[in-house]
């Protein structure tokens, strides 16, 4: 397929070249200031959606002597949503000038901006704006509501490791974008790469819901005449194809909380030709998520193959925890643990293995290094007579390990939770900190826990530890790392997405923890139980929540 795709962009190239000077049509035009000849440009162009005439302005990011015409554009164009899609900064270079203010209001030129609201969440941040002119001759005019969706897990260089990210944001653009609002603006640094990679992914998806077809090379060739080099390079010409592949295969599982109930109604009827249920048949699905085996070169050398539970489940190098290295000692940089997408915060979790009696050293220089305060355990010491988990902390007293002492604090017992506090003192830094484990006895190795309560409680109990110790990694382990771990995770997210937005996505948060560690949600009846907490989460809470 790549082979094709590098063919198809310089196929492409002699239009960009011809058209770099003449897409004057295409121009958006400003209301000219004060009679000045050049006040009327900006470097911006009308893009047409897929049926929709002039859907979108492809923009440059504001630099700082444009940031006024950027305010005046989105004023004169009735404009409600703007979509950022690069940071800042991006490799010490600035990629684009902060035109809003963080809080309070700043007037750009005669546009006052003012911030209403602000969330954050993981691959991106929402920003609510109130617009109103405030020269004389614009008289009194109105406010209006700009919403800007700012996507911030574009890498520096290349594309998003996975398109689900990216399609997610756009359907949160679609939602938030009013039916009779003016053009949508898109912008990254120069207007034309991502800005373009956007608007085709947005174009075909329209395109492959009303014809059943695809034409990307088509569509493309039609928005380089409207603005040159739209989608630059093959990395994104092919992240388009990887973005559409993706909605094809598994289209939009996103639910509101108030249509779960049908949802799983039509999940528990058998399929046509009563081949499965259709949860088996979406469990089944996330099998298509390949493991790839490639990316884990780290756990597959041999020195680190004797550091793992189950050979099958170890983390993939680009998201593995590193460790520091000792002097003089190879490997001792390499843990069996994986940096896991929380809902708001990248890296918020880590999912690991229960430690061996020769990895407990390691363990605790991860707990030191990453500054975590957090642990939670899923597993039992011992379950069926078989050793899950080396016990890595003291029954009562202290124990060190390597260069790390942990003090046992204080051990109680909540429902089926122990929470342990362990006061953890770094002997070659001089320093300590206290560290709360949460040890959920709940949850059987074969099997699910006997009802969702439980787990829901453990999910609040850790949130609120986070809360008071400033949010570094959460530590999640059972015996493998990965059933019970992913399941924990994946759970805290649904939750947390429930709670902040009334929606849930079951399956694309399972297949994103998949591709972050292998197996992750190990069991159908795992995939099960996310559903069955969710039900009991939207029970328990629905007389107070804005849910229901």
């Amino acid at each position: 397929m790549f082979n094709v795709l590098e063919e198809v962009l310089p196929s492409l190239a002699p239009l960009t070249v011809s058209l770099l000077s003449s897409d004057d049509h295409s121009r958006v035009v400003l209301t000219a200031v004060d009679g000045s000849l050049c006040s009327d440009y900006i470097n911006a162009s009308y893009i047409d959606g897929y049926k929709e005439k002039n859907k979108f302005i492809a923009a440059q990011g504001p630099k700082q002597e444009t940031v006024n015409d950027f305010w005046r554009l989105i004023w004169e164009q009735k404009s409600a949503t703007i979509v950022m899609l690069t940071n800042l900064k991006e490799r010490k270079e600035d990629k684009c000038y902060q035109y809003w203010p963080d809080q309070g209001c700043w007037i750009y030129g005669n546009i006052r901006v003012s911030v209403e609201d602000v969330i954050v969440l993981v691959d991106y941040t929402i920003r609510k704006f109130c617009i109103q002119p405030v020269s004389v001759h614009d008289g009194c005019k109105a406010p209006r509501l700009v919403t800007q969706l700012h996507f911030t897990s574009w890498p520096d260089f290349g594309v998003p490791f996975t398109p689900i990210g990216m399609l997610k944001f756009l359907k949160k653009v679609k939602s938030v974008n009013p039916a009779h609002a003016g053009p949508i603006i898109v912008h990254c640094s120069a207007g034309v790469g991502r800005t373009g990679t956007f608007i085709v992914i947005d174009a075909i998806i329209d395109m492959m819901n009303e014809e059943k077809k695809v034409d990307v090379f088509d569509f493309v060739l039609k928005i380089r005449g409207q603005r040159p080099q739209m989608v630059q390079t093959d990395m994104q010409y092919s992240f388009i194809y990887q973005a559409l592949l993706e909605y094809y295969l598994y289209g939009d599982t996103e639910l509101d909380v108030a249509s779960l109930e049908k949802h799983l109604q039509t999940l528990y009827s058998p399929a046509p030709h009563f081949e499965k249920v259709g949860l088996e048949q979406e469990f089944k699905k996330l099998t298509n998520v390949r493991i790839m085996k490639e990316n884990m070169r780290t756990g597959n050398l041999p020195a680190n193959m004797k550091k793992a539970r189950v050979i099958q489940i170890i983390p993939y190098d680009f998201n593995r925890v590193i460790l520091s290295m000792k002097r003089g000692e190879e490997y001792t940089d390499y843990i069996n643990a994986s940096f896991i997408d929380g809902y708001r915060q990248k890296d918020y979790f880590i999912a690991t293995q229960g430690p061996l009696p020769h990895t407990v050293d390691d363990f605790w220089r991860m707990v030191w290094e990453w500054k975590c305060h957090t642990i939670v355990i899923l597993t039992e010491l011992q379950e069926r007579e078989q050793e899950k988990c080396c016990q890595y902390w003291p029954s009562e007293g202290s124990v060190t390990h390597g260069e790390v002492t942990i003090e046992m604090k204080s051990d109680r017992l909540l429902d089926a939770i122990s929470v342990r506090d362990f006061l953890v003192t770094s002997n070659q830094e001089k320093q300590a900190r206290l560290v709360r484990q949460f040890h959920f006895h709940g949850w059987p190795e074969i099997g699910i826990p006997a009802e969702g309560k439980g787990m829901i409680d453990l999910i609040a109990a850790v949130q609120k530890q986070q809360q008071q110790t400033g949010n570094h990694p959460i530590i999640v382990h059972c015996s493998a790392g990965a059933g019970r771990t992913g399941t924990f995770i994946a759970l805290s997210n649904i939750l947390e997405r429930v709670k902040a937005e009334g929606l849930l996505d079951v399956f694309q948060t399972v297949k994103s923890l998949r591709m972050q560690r292998p197996h992750m949600v190990q069991t159908l009846e795992q995939y099960e139980f996310c559903y069955k907490v969710v039900q009991d989460f939207i029970e328990i809470f629905s007389d107070y929540a804005n849910f229901k």
